[in-house]
């Protein structure tokens, strides 16, 4: 089996990876046929980057540090996508923060 792909990337988003961007970085990953995996930490425990249950379950607060780790065919685009998500405060609307 080939070897993980692995890259970190600090949460900036004032509010951390809340509800509505882990349902989005789901829905990323689920796009992609390799495994991937998340932690709040480089030891783990990791969690499947698929489930929303798993990622909502991680609550990485402004300034954390998310380690991604992917294995598959595609790894490496999901691990650059994923990455620029969590770095582009998760492609959110800073009005819709405001409000709501």
């Amino acid at each position: 089996m080939k070897e993980w792909i692995s890259r970190s990337v600090v949460v900036t988003h004032d509010i951390g990876l809340h509800a509505r961007p882990s349902v989005k970085f789901t829905k990323l990953a689920k796009g992609f046929t390799c495994s991937i995996e998340v932690a709040d930490a480089l030891a783990g425990p990791w969690s499947n980057a698929k489930s929303i249950v798993k990622v909502m379950g991680i609550k990485a607060g402004q300034g954390a540090t998310l380690y991604l780790r992917a294995r598959g065919p595609d790894a490496q685009a999901a691990i650059t996508a994923l990455s620029g998500f969590v770095a582009s405060e998760f492609d959110e609307d800073r009005t819709d923060v405001a409000s709501g």
